[in-house]
């Protein structure tokens, strides 16, 4: 084991000096990838040029360009400065670590256009006192992640528009063969996110790139939004570089357009919070692959909140209207759907649960009769805890996002929860995080049941189980079979239909 005092670690590409923070010890800023700068923009990430001497690796790097303001507001905090130079990702591990860890590797959701692996709730020292190694990066975002345009085609031997996904790849790459020097274990790698995050581990699980890179999932508020056809994405890449005046654009014109220029974009020119299928990493619809039970067969936890429908609300979808919608065309039945949620009144009520059940809740129902086809466990959760202080402001439940501070323990550092958060909000945390680190250290194809504050039965077989973490809002945990299952069976058939019609 190295010296706790002097946090040296010797990776493949080098050695860095990190920091100690009491029990655990951290690595800042570390490279995953060379920089996808210059004309390595939308090119596959590349590997790192290796150092000579020890490196530093103890402040936080930059951050993909991003919009600043709507990241404080909806990402987590401030996202610090920006550079197309971002491919970087940080380590925590517990100063003690005489065998192998389990490792976290956290993917940061935004909709694919905000966010950072260096975000205050995303700090990975509570977990790792857990002991684990804990793992946050950052990826290429927006149009510098996700990208089509015929200019780029051949370029590479494959066909690549998710460089995104890429760069998350190669992060995974780097673990798997260095993460042995800061006390992890390479064949124990959970692989977890939320939003953005979530929807890329599940592009992961389906993606044959990333095959055995893995070993276990955690998707949190995935959502079900059909990916982008490739056709789609080369449209919008020649109308964006008509928007630019680059008609007719060479692959050097479009490169040279200045990074922090895409981020005003509007609809139909911004990128949809979506990846792009049709080229190596996703060659076929992410939940088509779910339908037809042909994901890696790895263990997954997954799970959402009560009040998904808050990030709707945010990007101006009329919630309301939306049942509304459904009422004029008679699409679902109304009558059927109001007969699945009793009790809920108005259509701003019942838009709010009907839009975050079809974009949210039924995931976890797909995936779950996925993980049954293939033998494979499957844990689902529902996060209805709201802090003590905060009832009145979230009237509906928790919003999207609200439990990351929970799974990581860092309430005490995320805004806007550390102004108001009690006692019994951090104890409840601590329980929620036990759980994520259970399933990282346990969780496996003969593993039927997580430790906890309640007993956590997977689900497999015909079992169909739920953990209800927070009821009502209150503090608590509660197991619940066949959670929403008509409405969900519903749902699923509806997003199959679409699918096929795709």
């Amino acid at each position: 084991m190295d010296n706790p005092s002097t946090p040296i670690i010797t990776t493949r590409q080098g050695m860095l000096l990190g920091i100690t923070d009491g029990d655990v010890q951290a690595w800042r800023a570390i490279p995953y990838a060379a920089p996808p700068v210059g004309e390595w923009r939308w090119r596959s990430p590349q590997p790192v040029a290796s150092w000579d001497g020890v490196r530093p690796a103890t402040t936080f790097s930059a951050s993909c360009w991003q919009s600043s303001d709507y990241c404080q507001l909806l990402g987590g905090g401030d996202p610090g400065r920006f550079s197309e130079d971002c491919l970087y990702l940080n380590v925590w591990s517990p100063v003690r670590r005489n065998t192998p860890l389990p490792v976290m590797v956290w993917l940061h959701g935004g909709g694919f256009t905000i966010g950072a692996g260096a975000l205050p709730p995303y700090d990975g020292k509570a977990l790792a006192q857990r002991e684990v190694v804990v793992v946050t990066l950052n990826y290429r975002l927006g149009h510098l992640g996700f990208f089509a345009h015929p200019a780029l085609e051949g370029e590479e031997e494959r066909v690549v528009h998710n460089f995104a996904l890429l760069d998350q790849i190669a992060a995974l790459e780097w673990v798997r063969d260095n993460i042995a020097a800061f006390g992890g274990d390479p064949q124990n790698i959970t692989l977890f996110g939320e939003s953005a995050g979530a929807r890329s581990v599940l592009s992961l699980l389906a993606s044959p790139r990333a095959l055995g890179l893995f070993h276990k999932a955690i998707v949190q508020s995935g959502y079900t939004l059909p990916d982008t056809p490739r056709e789609q994405a080369l449209s919008k890449g020649e109308a964006l570089a008509t928007h630019f005046g680059l008609d007719n654009a060479s692959a050097e014109q479009l490169r040279a357009i200045p990074a922090e220029d895409f981020w005003p974009l509007t609809a139909p020119l911004n990128v949809a919070p979506t990846p792009i299928v049709g080229d190596c990493v996703l060659p076929e619809p992410m939940l088509e692959v779910f339908f037809a039970a042909r994901q890696h067969t790895v263990p997954i936890m997954i799970g959402s909140n009560s009040d998904e429908a808050s990030v709707m609300a945010v990007f101006g979808i009329d919630l309301a209207g939306q049942i509304q919608k459904l009422r004029k065309a008679q699409r679902l039945g109304l009558g059927l759907i109001k007969l699945l949620y009793p009790g809920v009144k108005g259509d701003e009520a019942l838009g709010r649960q009907v839009c975050r059940d079809m974009a949210f809740t039924t995931l976890g129902f797909v995936v779950m009769q996925a993980q049954r086809r293939v033998g494979e466990p499957c844990w689902r959760y529902w996060f209805d805890y709201v802090a003590e202080a905060e009832h009145d402001t979230y009237a509906n439940g928790a919003w999207h996002g609200n439990e990351v501070p929970y799974v990581f323990d860092t309430l005490t550092l995320a805004e806007p929860a550390r102004q108001y958060v009690n006692a019994n909000d951090l104890a409840f945390s601590a329980q929620v995080a036990d759980y994520w680190v259970n399933f990282a250290r346990f969780a496996s194809r003969d593993c039927d049941t997580l430790n906890g504050p309640l007993r956590w039965p997977a689900c497999h077989h015909r079992r169909d189980v739920l953990l209800r973490i927070g009821l009502n809002k209150h503090a608590g945990f509660k197991l619940e079979k066949r959670f929403m299952r008509a409405r969900l069976a519903l749902f699923k058939r509806v997003m199959k239909h679409h699918v096929s019609l795709d």
